[in-house]
């Protein structure tokens, strides 16, 4: 029976609500050094992550292949890619975890080639002096201090931040730009799941069964099944659960519209249906949840 991949938020930490639109900043020493400069493998749902080694070398562990990174590189870590890393005591250098969906969405208004990147997992190397570093770490560096100011519109300032970073990191990913696990099988299946979760993103209000999705990629239901399980360690019907759910979640936070009108919206025939659905996959009904997600914003958000 295959080990269950761990869920974090950050590796150490317990997931993070996949309806928060956050991001965070730290420093490589800074998770890697409590753990003898190891993490084990895992992966994020919610969170996409940019490392850029400034300094040492270790090893990407992503999607099952192993690839060496030596300083000066950039690593991108899509959200569902189970990965990890063993680094030199050495290492150095910048990491930023983000909400994939809003920068998606960010990504579709304003360079939709970006995309492909916020969803390739992959190794970037750089040249060991010259412009990229120097293009790089004033946007890691702003957005650093964004992350500790806690001032109105850090999550925009925030964000607008990233989506420049993303640019820089795209025109940095050439064709010398080595996807994890390059033209692989775990490449092959990453870019099914991204294929999956674009049509999710389309039909997921239709409820559409598995075999509707695995018909339109031109898999089986089982193939399509078991292509999540290995990425994502989930099966398709339940990455189709989790994106209403998600969307639930966002939905009950961020209006104020009732739950009927939301069940309603999500393509539920009625609203008991629709909380019961809800309680199964969160343990709260929807009411409970939206009293509860109010009451931790307006604690995080507090001076």
């Amino acid at each position: 029976m295959t080990a269950r991949i761990p869920n974090y938020a950050l590796y150490g930490d317990q997931d993070a609500p996949a309806w928060s639109n956050s991001f965070n900043f730290e420093w490589i020493p800074q998770r890697s050094a409590p753990y003898q400069w190891e993490i084990q493998v895992h992966r994020h749902d919610a969170f996409v992550q940019l490392l850029c080694l400034t300094a040492g070398s270790g090893e990407v562990r992503m999607n099952g292949a192993r690839i060496p990174a030596q300083a000066p590189c950039l690593i991108v870590v899509p959200a569902g890619a189970a990965h990890g890393f063993r680094f030199a005591p050495d290492v150095d250098g910048p990491v930023v975890t983000a909400t994939q969906k809003v920068l998606e969405s960010m990504a579709a208004l304003l360079m939709p080639e970006l995309l492909t990147t916020i969803r390739t997992p992959r190794v970037i190397e750089l040249p060991a002096e010259g412009q990229p570093l120097e293009a790089l770490m004033p946007l890691f560096q702003a957005i650093e201090h964004e992350s500790r100011t806690h001032r109105s519109g850090q999550t925009a300032a925030g964000m607008a931040l990233l989506t420049a970073l993303l640019v820089q990191v795209a025109r940095l990913a050439g064709p010398a730009a080595r996807a994890a696990g390059g033209a692989t099988t775990g490449a092959r299946k990453q870019r099914q799941i991204g294929q999956f979760k674009a049509l999710l993103d389309r039909h997921f209000r239709e409820h559409r069964p598995v075999q509707s999705y695995a018909d339109t990629m031109g898999l089986t239901a089982g193939q399509l099944s078991r292509i999540c399980r290995e990425v994502l360690d989930m099966s398709a019907l339940d990455v189709i659960n989790a994106r209403l759910v998600h969307e639930a979640q966002r939905e009950l936070v961020y209006t104020v519209g009732s739950v009927k009108q939301l069940a309603a919206e999500l393509g539920f025939e009625d609203d008991a249906y629709f909380s019961r659905f809800f309680k199964r996959h969160t343990g709260l009904s929807p009411r409970d949840f939206r009293a509860q997600a109010l009451a931790q914003l307006a604690h995080t958000n507090s001076p």
